[in-house]
């Protein structure tokens, strides 16, 4: 214990600085971890279903791509077993100052035999205690909520104890009139008795079914949303490691320094009879230190960013996947823990190198302090050739399948190109400083800078290996939207060629699609100026275990009118023809790459109480869902769900037609039915700014990063002003002036940034390649093309070093104010 406080512990607190920076970047890439995953739950939380509170335990859940026909619920009474069968009717309500609310329709007059209470009564709503006690509702109050774009009064007749989970109950007669189901269900829960033989009653419910419905354990559509954010969730992770991993670097570069400095108390030790081990285990202990402090700090800071992003991920999941209204973000135990241990983690690996340096100094080595650099110098070629085998060995994982939808070997060579990076930091550094002194031999201050960073070459790479790291994810994640963007911006361009898009006028997020009120086409059709209408219907469905949507359009008027692309090779023409009227489909391309589709395969499509088999005609380039759509010709769809409402309509205006005559003419016909018109230009607009919101998330974690990074910088220079007391007194006593000391240190940040930028942009073009081309085309099957934002680049790269530059203004201060004489004395 001793030895610990006088070698590791009074260190630290005389270099006070720098001790509470390295802590400060650990704590910082703690909080991004667990503000990620704290996040992300309550983004998500509300997927846990409020159904399992009003019905109690369900054993099994019946569903169907279309809706069920009610008329199986007689069906299945009927069946010769103790068993409950629910209908259920799900929708979602828009309430003022509460936002999207899930509504479920029940029959609540089996509930309430069981002796459940009226929950949904029949002309009364039942609201969860959670939302009551938000909105500051209590019955017999009323509330008004729109549902499929028209307000509706409803009078609350209970409130529900359901824990967090918000929802309103009707009875789903009730719910049927307001949503115009009539005759429909979205699900029947089956409740199985306590004497019956559970597998016997499946067995009994599959074969009373036809074979296109869904018979489901509870729980699977939980696990199914789950598994549709998973790629997501995963992606934002690794981002947040991305500054675990620069604050690894500082951790190995504060023992480093740790050793260095220390090499003569090291010997000194060795000499009077100090094991290896116990050399070893002091570095280890000042790095667990350094972890355990900063992962408690991160876990606590991790909690108050999760407040500040948990918007921005919930505002991502609905433009993408589904409706989600965050919960309250919940700090576990288990979770802190979790943040804890990886920092502890992350800084005793990143510990392990520098303190078994430590471990092998010898007795006679410990006075020469260059020795370890010296090496360093020497060992540069070597750690090139590494370099260029972890470049091999990234190239080769790149090229790895995906491994359960997850994009594994994209990460994985994401991890060996920063090594690889790491590696050649040495090798860059000579070439550079020997460049810069050919170019400006005649000034001191870059003279000495020059020669200082590669006499202390080993941690000099350290930090330029840091701050290139934050840098190249600045840098490929901005590659990587802009490409995005572009790509997106070019498809709306192809995709959005109607001059009017008409939609029910109530909100609604991915994978919702509120019907339209009846008669809005022919209403459309019939408005002079108005060449033709395309009406579109769609509805979410299941295709292996996987959600997506099952679309129809007017192909005739997608043929004339619109501009689809379709992948290199496939006649468009001829696709678009050969759909109407036969069971024929095109995909999008993130459907056909997450389910291994081509052209010409058939897909085992169930559709109401029919599984229908759809030929792929062409596959499609699309970027609004992850999750794929399969469109058919609306005569298609017809046949087989004929009541199917019409979700929104495409209005292309004849050749000459007066925009705004037409527009006006539009909005008065149609005053009546609850719609909301938007221009082409307006739609292409508000598509850009969800995508802007959308990657909100992704410009937060890069700025966390880069500042990790710059802590990062202003330690390792505080660190070789500390280290080389001697050499900055020794250019003061031989008459440099204090502005001539800061110059020098200044130059050194000048040239770390200068170092970090060449080497950060070329690793970041080649994450952004992976990120592009492997992680984002296997975890979401989107084509992007290459558009890398050369001005931007520019700015930010400048920006990170001036900002580098003035991370050096407080070393700098620290060696101008230098004594000479007691610097000098204390040598």
């Amino acid at each position: 214990m001793k030895l610990l406080r006088s070698l590791i512990l009074r260190p630290l607190r005389r270099d006070l600085p720098r001790t509470v920076l390295t802590v400060l970047a650990v704590a910082l890439g703690v909080a991004v971890v667990v503000a990620i995953d704290l996040a992300g739950d309550a983004a998500t939380g509300s997927f846990r279903s409020s159904m399992e509170t009003l019905a109690g335990k369900t054993d099994l859940e019946i569903l169907a791509n279309g809706g069920i026909d009610e008329r199986w619920i007689g069906v299945l009474d009927a069946l010769p077993f103790d068993a409950a069968f629910a209908p259920v009717i799900e929708a979602q309500g828009f309430l003022q100052g509460a936002g999207s609310v899930p509504l479920y329709g029940v029959d609540s007059v089996p509930r309430a035999r069981r002796g459940e209470g009226q929950i949904g009564q029949t002309g009364q709503a039942g609201i969860s205690q959670a939302l009551a006690r938000r909105l500051h509702l209590a019955p017999p109050a009323s509330l008004t909520v729109a549902i499929d774009g028209r307000d509706q009064r409803l009078k609350l007749g209970q409130v529900v104890d359901a824990g967090t989970a918000e929802f309103l109950v009707l009875d789903i007669a009730d719910a049927q009139q307001m949503l115009g189901r009539y005759g429909k269900l979205d699900r029947i829960d089956v409740t199985v008795g306590p004497s019956e033989d559970f597998a016997r009653v499946e067995k009994a419910v599959r074969a009373a079914l036809p074979p296109a419905y869904f018979v489901e354990r509870p729980g699977v559509r939980n696990e199914e949303n789950q598994r549709m954010l998973r790629a997501f969730r995963w992606n934002l992770r690794v981002l947040g490691y991305i500054s675990l991993v620069v604050g690894a670097f500082l951790i190995y570069n504060t023992i480093s320094v740790s050793v260095v400095r220390r090499r003569t108390e090291i010997g000194i030790l060795r000499a009077v009879g100090a094991s290896r081990s116990t050399v070893l285990s002091l570095f280890l202990a000042e790095a667990l230190l350094l972890g355990v402090v900063g992962s408690a700090i991160g876990v606590l800071l991790g909690r108050l960013l999760a407040a500040g992003v948990v918007g921005l991920i919930a505002e991502t999941v609905n433009a993408l996947y589904t409706s989600s209204r965050p919960t309250p973000v919940e700090l576990t135990a288990g979770e802190a823990w979790a943040g804890i241990v990886t920092g502890v983690v992350v800084a005793f690996v990143s510990a392990l190198k520098p303190a078994r340096e430590a471990m092998d100094v010898a007795p006679t080595e410990a006075m020469s302090r260059g020795a370890h650099e010296h090496r360093a110098r020497l060992r540069s070629g070597r750690s090139l050739a590494w370099s260029a085998l972890l470049a091999g060995a990234a190239g080769a994982a790149s090229q790895a399948a995906p491994w359960r939808s997850y994009p594994v070997g994209g990460y994985v060579a994401a991890l060996l190109a920063i090594g690889a990076a790491a590696m050649a930091c040495p090798a860059v550094v000579l070439a550079v400083n020997r460049a810069a002194r050919a170019v400006t031999r005649r000034r001191a201050e870059t003279l000495l800078a020059g020669r200082s960073l590669t006499a202390s070459l080993a941690r000099t790479s350290v930090v330029v290996a840091a701050l290139a790291t934050a840098i190249a994810m600045m840098a490929s994640v901005g590659i990587m939207v802009a490409s995005f963007r572009e790509t997106v911006a070019l498809w709306l361009d192809v995709q959005l060629r109607a001059d009017f898009y008409v939609r029910p006028a109530v909100r609604s997020a991915a994978g919702q699609y509120p019907p339209m009120a009846a008669g809005v086409p022919e209403v459309l059709a019939a408005v002079p100026g108005v060449a033709a209408v395309d009406d579109f219907r769609a509805l979410e469905f299941h295709y292996r275990g996987e959600r997506a949507t099952l679309a129809a359009g007017n192909m005739e008027v997608v043929r004339r009118y619109g501009r689809l692309r379709f992948l290199a090779g496939e006649d468009r023409d001829a696709i678009l023809r050969s759909l109407a009227g036969r069971d024929r489909a095109i995909v999008s391309e993130p459907f056909a790459n997450k389910h291994g589709v081509r052209a010409g395969d058939q897909l085992a499509v169930p559709i109401g109480d029919r599984t229908v088999t759809l030929r792929v005609a062409g596959i499609y380039y699309e970027y609004s869902s992850s999750q794929g759509y399969v469109i058919v010709d609306r005569s298609t769809l017809l046949r087989y769900l004929p009541s199917l409402a019409v979700t929104n309509a495409a209005v292309y205006l004849a050749p000459g037609a007066d925009a705004g005559r037409v527009l006006g003419e539009i909005e008065l016909r149609t005053a009546g039915y609850g719609v909301s018109i938007a221009r082409n230009s307006e739609l292409r607009r508000t598509s850009m700014a969800i995508f802007d919101r959308t990657f909100a998330i992704t410009w937060a974690l890069e700025a966390v990063a880069i500042l990790v990074a710059m802590l990062g910088a202003a330690n390792s220079l505080l660190a070789l002003v500390l280290d080389r007391r001697r050499e900055l007194g020794l250019l003061r006593f031989l008459g440099a002036s204090a502005g001539q000391v800061r110059g020098v240190i200044l130059t050194e940040a000048a040239f770390l940034g200068l170092l970090a930028a060449i080497l950060g942009l070329a690793l970041g073009m080649a994450l952004s390649l992976l990120l592009i081309f492997v992680v984002n085309k296997q975890s979401f099957g989107w084509t992007i093309q290459f558009h890398p934002p050369g001005g931007l680049l520019a700015g930010a790269v400048l920006l990170v070093w001036v900002v580098t530059v003035l991370a050096g203004l407080y070393p700098a201060r620290v060696a101008a104010r230098m004594n000479p004489i007691e610097v000098i004395q204390e040598e």
